[in-house]
C-alpha cells in the first residue's frame, strides 16, 4: 500500500513494505525504478541499551547486517551506512519537535523472535541467540528491528539517500513495554524529508554538490 502526496509543496510517498528485507527490497526496487531518491525507514523497534526509554525515537547511523537480503546484493564485508544528510535531517528534525533521540547503530534481524533473541515456538532456542544478544550490546548497538540494513545497504548501491527512524516501544534490558508514540517517528521523518528539500534547494542555488552546515547560514 502506497500513498503519494504533498506536504508543504514536497512531494512524500508513504509506502508500507511488510516485515523483513525481502519484501522490503522488492518495494525499494519498485519505488527506484519509478524515480523515488530519498528513503526513510519508519517505524517500531526495540532498545537494548538499558538508558534508553519506550517512546524516545532511534536514528540509526549505520546497521548491522543480519537482514538475510542484502548478502544477495553484495557480500557482508560491506558495511550498511545512512547518508549523512539524511541522519542530520533527522537530528534536525527531532531537534524542531522537541523529541528525545539517540543516534547510533542499529541490529537488523531476518526473524522477529529467534532473530531477536527471543524464543520460538514452544521455547525453542539455540545457545547462540544469547551471544550475539550480548555481543551486539556489548558493540554498542542501541536497537533490533528488521529492515534498516537492507534500505541502507540497498540505497549505496542504487546510488539513493536513506536513513531510518524509529519509536521505541520496549527496552529488553529495562523488560520496559509501552505501544506508545509511534506517531512521533512518522512526523520526525516527515519533517526531515521537508529540510532536506530546503537543502537541495540550497545546494542548487550555490552550485554545491553536498550539504554541510555553514550552507544554511
Amino acid at each position: 500500500m502506497t500513498h503519494t502526496g504533498k506536504i508543504r509543496g514536497v512531494d512524500i510517498s508513504a509506502c508500507s513494505t511488510g516485515a523483513g528485507g525481502g519484501s522490503t527490497a522488492s518495494a525499494m526496487e519498485g519505488l527506484a525504478t519509478i524515480g523515488a531518491k530519498t528513503f526513510i525507514r519508519v517505524g517500531t523497534t526495540s532498545a537494548i541499551q538499558s538508558h534508553i526509554r519506550p517512546g524516545d525515537l532511534i536514528i540509526s547511523s549505520g546497521a548491522v547486517r543480519y537482514d538475510g537480503t542484502s548478502e544477495n546484493y553484495v557480500n557482508l564485508n560491506y558495511p550498511a551506512v545512512a547518508d549523512y544528510e539524511v541522519v542530520a535531517a533527522l537530528v534536525e528534525a527531532c531537534e524542531r519537535l522537541g523529541y528525545t533521540y539517540h543516534v547510533g547503530i542499529t541490529a537488523t534481524a531476518a526473524s522477529f523472535f529467534c532473530g531477536q533473541n527471543r524464543d520460538g515456538f514452544g521455547g525453542y532456542r539455540q545457545s547462540w541467540f544469547e551471544t550475539r544478544y550480548e555481543d551486539l550490546k556489548a558493540a554498542n548497538v542501541i536497537n533490533y528491528e528488521m529492515e534498516a540494513a537492507t534500505v541502507l545497504t540497498l540505497s549505496s548501491l542504487f546510488k539513493i539517500k536513506a536513513g531510518a527512524i524509529f519509536t521505541v516501544i520496549g527496552n529488553r534490558e529495562t523488560n520496559e513495554f509501552a505501544y506508545d508514540g509511534i506517531e512521533k517517528s512518522i512526523e520526525a521523518s516527515t519533517e526531515a524529508a521537508i529540510i532536506l528539500a530546503e537543502w537541495n534547494r540550497l545546494k542548487m542555488e550555490k552550485n554545491k554538490k553536498n550539504w554541510y552546515p555553514s550552507l544554511v547560514k
